[in-house]
């Protein structure tokens, strides 16, 4: 079958559509070393858990050190964020990855040496947890300061999504053959040299001055400051509690898919695998279609759209007693819940002011990482009590329940967002008539 020169120049130009920001010198360095580190990143995750389940043989202990490193999230991230709008973001970054390579290698150096103990693993994975709980919203807020053009902020997003989805697939792939092969001090040893890369990027940006806070601000006050902001602005309030529902309600469906695979669907480990290949599949999908997507106009409708089709994706799910009927539910499930995900953050990334950024997203973090934890101890004990096909239908009707919610929102948080658009020349001030433009209220100072 011959292919006409009209259909290959779509292709290269839709190519060129989803990868457009890596034109970008700044965001092509962290774009590289950041897929690099990912791949370590989800490496340790899986060798971590493989080690103290192999120490232990405890459910809980798994449980518990998964807790013990996203539990600082929560409580702290909202300070990190302050730091964010006060210091110079780059500086932050390059510390907080510093910090991380130290916490695999000293993990490879005790696996290696055969003195590792469960304290050890709990120790630094509260270690880890509290370097994440500042190094996640400053790079999200970082992620802005990466482009050259203000249009391309979605796709930067979008592509640091599939970046890290990317990473969930492969990472784990590679975990489990070099775990087989030569143990799990060598995925920790590979995770910290994958740092290198991390930081050679950081070190060889060029990074204009972004507008930061008075340096003289109290911490706390600052704090307030960013809380009242985010939580007293309709779009910001409207998109932070459905996240934060998603990730109380939904998101823990991740932890009990052992249950599924075992109990439900009668498989062994391969199963499991299966199952998070299919979400983490539908992810990178999801994430590559809002790459291709040319501009933020019109995310405010995804959000409560793909949020639907998470719900009902966990709803069949959860009624599913088929292995393929399950993983086409779950390429639904983590089509929607990424989609959503990167679509809140592309419109937060958009309407924030400059000077609030690294605070907005802070609690973005917050809600999206923090309470996930939170999600997964509640999902567990209602499991416990009800049942986890039951456990599941409750979380995706919550969900469900939360976006039709968003969306008798929608036409307040359109009326606020479009002359914020028209002020950052995303849309012109004639699409919406000049009276909108005069009109429409602003967010606070």
């Amino acid at each position: 079958m011959m292919i006409n020169a009209q259909d290959k120049a779509g292709g290269i130009n839709g190519l060129k559509r989803i990868f457009r920001t890596l034109a970008s010198r700044n965001y092509r360095l962290f774009f590289t070393g950041q897929s690099i580190s990912l791949i370590g990143t989800w490496m340790q995750r899986v060798a971590m858990s493989w080690l103290i389940y192999q120490m232990t043989s405890s459910k809980f202990l798994l449980g518990l050190v998964s807790f013990i490193g996203l539990i600082p999230v929560f409580v702290l991230s909202p300070f990190a964020g302050v730091l964010a709008d006060r210091f110079n973001r780059l500086h932050l970054l390059i510390a907080t990855q510093a910090l991380a390579m130290l916490q695999a290698l000293l993990l490879a150096i005790l696996v290696m040496t055969g003195l590792i103990k469960v304290g050890h693993v709990m120790v630094l994975a509260a270690f880890l947890g509290l370097v994440n709980a500042f190094d996640t919203p400053i790079r999200q807020a970082f992620t802005a300061e990466l482009i050259e053009k203000k249009e391309d902020l979605s796709n930067a997003i979008a592509l640091n999504s599939a970046m890290f989805n990317g990473a969930r697939i492969v990472g784990p792939t590679i975990a489990g053959l070099l775990i087989a092969v030569f143990g799990e001090g060598f995925c920790f040893l590979l995770n910290g040299l994958s740092y290198l890369a991390v930081l050679a990027a950081l070190l060889l940006m060029r990074i204009a001055p972004a507008v930061k806070m008075a340096p003289q601000q109290k911490l706390l006050k600052g704090l307030k400051e960013g809380f009242f902001y985010s939580f007293g602005f309709v779009p910001i309030q409207a998109v932070l509690f459905l996240l934060m529902a998603v990730s109380i309600m939904g998101i823990p469906y991740m932890v009990l898919l052992p249950v599924f695979a075992k109990d439900i669907l009668h498989g062994g480990a391969h199963t499991l695998g299966f199952l998070m290949g299919a979400a983490g599949c539908g992810a990178l999908c999801g994430a590559l279609y809002l790459a291709q997507r040319s501009t933020v106009v019109g995310l405010e409708r995804v959000i409560p759209l793909m949020t639907g089709l998470f719900s009902l994706g966990l709803i069949g799910f959860a009624l599913s007693r088929h292995q393929w009927l399950s993983l086409l539910f779950l390429f639904i499930t983590g089509f929607g819940l990424m989609v959503q995900m990167a679509s809140s953050n592309t419109i937060l990334q958009t309407i924030v002011d400059d000077d609030k950024r690294g605070r907005v997203m802070s609690f973005y973090v917050m809600c999206v990482m923090g309470t996930t934890p939170i999600g997964s101890l509640l999902g567990g004990a209602v499991a416990d009590r009800l049942g986890t096909p039951e456990t599941l239908l409750i979380g995706g009707s919550c969900c469900l329940v939360g976006a039709l919610l968003f969306v008798r929102k929608l036409p307040a948080i359109r009326e606020i967002i479009c002359p914020i658009y028209i002020e950052k020349g995303i849309i012109s001030e004639v699409a919406v008539g000049l009276q909108a433009a005069t009109q429409w209220p602003k967010p606070p100072a």
